[in-house]
């Protein structure tokens, strides 16, 4: 029952989370490029790689840490579904051009970030 209630708390701080960035990133940026998902995406794959590699180094007992944090509050905060939405909307209004940037750049940046937080973090740790 521990583990639901760290992937609820977890997924509610992170939904929150990603509707208050993005909307804040989107205003600043226009309406003419979904960069507040490109924001939260990354910065979700950032952080993921970082938990991933703390967690690796300790303990068996930090599963629930791994819900809390990578399950719930990241699974939530980054948003795979309105990606393909707004991939789609830029597809319905004739730009396909910002659809492949929007595809291709968030599927190579995300793993970049995430290897970056990996990375980072392990070289913290040692």
């Amino acid at each position: 029952m521990t583990e639901l209630i760290a992937v609820a708390v977890g997924g509610a701080l992170g939904a929150v989370g990603r509707h208050v960035l993005a909307q804040w990133a989107q205003a600043r940026a226009g309406a003419d490029f979904p960069v507040g998902t490109l924001l939260v995406n990354l910065l979700g794959c950032l952080l993921l790689g970082a938990i991933a590699a703390a967690l690796a180094h300790g303990p068996a007992a930090q599963e629930r840490w791994r819900l809390l944090l990578g399950v719930g509050l990241l699974g939530s905060f980054t948003t795979f579904s309105t990606w393909s939405f707004e991939n789609l909307a830029l597809i319905e209004h004739g730009r396909w051009g910002a659809a492949a940037l929007n595809v291709f750049g968030q599927l190579l940046l995300g793993f970049a970030a995430l290897m970056i937080g990996r990375a980072g973090m392990t070289a913290v740790l040692r």
